[in-house]
């Protein structure tokens, strides 16, 4: 029978700590490695979140080379077109945009009337001189046709009265112009004269278009008098 000493039972005793420490430190490491593998494989491996109204992130736009809806060209408009000598037409085709919602379109002498010009009392003038001599009466204007002509279903034309017709600086603008399937309105403003057969006189010369029989303004006409009119033509603003 074998005996132990008590240096020999010291020995074996601290044998057998440490080779439990070695495998306690051993699986420790092990398992360390294992997770840190398994952390890094998951960060590389998850994707990038996709970018939603949710998470904060804006839509994308829209291609900016895809047309747009557009609705040009359409019809039933209203123009009124004047000239005004002294500003009383100028005041009533404002009120009577106003009043429809149309446009306006001054007609402009190339070159203008003065004051002395327009002086009828003048046998010199040369106003008076034109209503002498029709052939002088052939009035050259800035411009004598309207953008989007076609888009205006109905015209209103307004002028001054001249020695009982419409002034003629309008009478380049009717000829230059096509008034097949418009309502035509004329509407004139003097201190004393009517419409006479102003309008009548401007149809022929069209030769085209609705000519309806028009109004005549004092020179001083409201814009309550102007909007009366025009509503009583039915018209829809």
């Amino acid at each position: 029978m074998m005996k132990f000493t008590w240096k020999k039972l010291l020995s074996l005793s601290l044998a057998a700590v440490m080779a439990l420490s070695l495998a306690a430190c051993g699986q420790s490491d092990t398992t360390d490695d294992s997770q840190s593998a398994a952390q890094s494989q998951e960060e590389t491996s998850t994707p990038a979140p996709t970018p939603t109204p949710e998470n904060g992130e804006e839509t994308p736009a829209p291609d900016a080379s895809e047309p747009e809806d557009s609705q040009s060209g359409e019809s039933g408009g209203v123009l009124v077109v004047y000239y005004s000598a002294t500003g009383n037409t100028e005041n009533v085709a404002g009120y009577i945009a106003e009043a429809t919602g149309g446009d306006l379109f001054e007609l402009e002498p190339a070159e203008p009337y003065t004051d002395a010009d327009l002086n009828w009392t003048d046998e010199n003038s040369r106003v008076t001189l034109e209503h002498e001599d029709e052939s002088l009466r052939d009035i050259e204007l800035v411009a004598d046709t309207v953008d989007n002509w076609d888009s205006y279903d109905t015209v209103f034309i307004g002028y001054p009265i001249w020695w009982g017709i419409a002034a003629w600086p309008v009478d380049g603008f009717v000829e230059a112009n096509d008034f097949t399937g418009k309502t035509v309105i004329p509407f004139c403003t003097s201190s004393s004269s009517g419409l006479g057969q102003s309008g009548e006189l401007l149809a022929e010369m069209a030769g085209t278009g609705d000519w309806q029989e028009g109004q005549r303004f004092r020179s001083s006409a409201s814009q309550e008098d102007v909007t009366e009119w025009v509503d009583s033509l039915g018209l829809s603003a």
